[in-house]
């Protein structure tokens, strides 16, 4: 009788330490999902990928788009690559997006993350408009802007003196020379990411970067004066007046005396 209870008691302890390290495996495992999950936002989305927020929700991992990708551009996120579980994205530097005309990765998506009417002008697809991130120049590793002559990255951009375009300007550390320096134009730039993988150097001095990465925003304080559409924020905007004890004089007045500016 006595042997009996020893074994059964053996019997729960070490079910107890085994359920102990299971849960403790779990929660490690679970800890490294949402790690994963809530990964690095400087990741490239294909063609017509809605907003990052959204993406996430509406993606189903199906990996349709990276079957359609002609050029093997794409990856879907495998656990250690610190990304969204089971999301595409693409490595410029690797393969960077070869602008197919016929944007095959996005009309196979059944859940819209990549949104089709995104990348479409006259109902016709059309890539370059697509907007998968932005071409950011590193000019201290540059080498145009040492003033050793490369237009590889403009050279290899498929928007060809659009998206990137050269400037030049006279290099007064020789006299002689002049500076053929690139300038990314965020209005024309698809974020392929082609220049990154044309940059001569050892670490790409040109790389793609999200949107919501590589621009600011001037915010709603500030208008273009010469853009009408971005005038019409102006119409429905109320006036406010800040009240100072400088404002209770004329601005001349104020200016003048000065007394109460020290």
């Amino acid at each position: 009788m006595k042997s009996v209870t020893e074994r059964d008691r053996r019997k729960f302890i070490l079910g107890m330490a085994r359920g102990a390290g299971i849960t403790a495996l779990g929660g490690f495992i679970w800890s490294a999902y949402v790690d994963e999950v809530t990964a690095s936002p400087l990741v490239l989305r294909p063609p017509g990928a809605i907003k990052e927020k959204d993406f996430l929700r509406t993606c189903i991992k199906c990996g349709l788009c990276v079957e359609a990708c002609p050029y093997d551009t794409l990856l879907l996120a495998k656990p250690g690559d610190n990304k969204p579980l089971g999301t595409p994205y693409f490595i410029p530097r690797d393969i960077p997006c070869y602008m197919c005309p016929d944007i095959p990765c996005v009309p196979v998506c059944p859940t819209g993350a990549l949104d089709e009417s995104s990348v479409t002008t006259n109902g016709k697809l059309d890539i370059n408009i697509a907007e998968m991130g932005l071409a950011v120049i590193n000019k201290e590793s540059c080498i145009a802007f040492w003033g050793i002559q490369c237009d590889a990255c403009y050279r290899a951009c498929p928007i060809l003196g659009q998206a990137i375009s050269i400037e030049y300007k006279k290099n007064d550390r020789t006299g002689k020379h002049a500076y053929l320096t690139p300038i990314v134009h965020a209005d024309a730039c698809t974020g392929c990411g082609l220049c990154e993988k044309a940059c001569v150097t050892e670490k790409a001095a040109i790389f793609v970067l999200p949107r919501e990465v590589s621009m600011g925003k001037a915010g709603d304080y500030y208008i273009k004066g010469w853009d009408k559409g971005d005038e019409k924020r102006l119409e429905n905007a109320a006036e406010i007046k800040t009240k100072t004890e400088i404002s209770k004089d004329k601005a001349v007045d104020s200016l003048n005396s000065g007394e109460d500016l020290y």
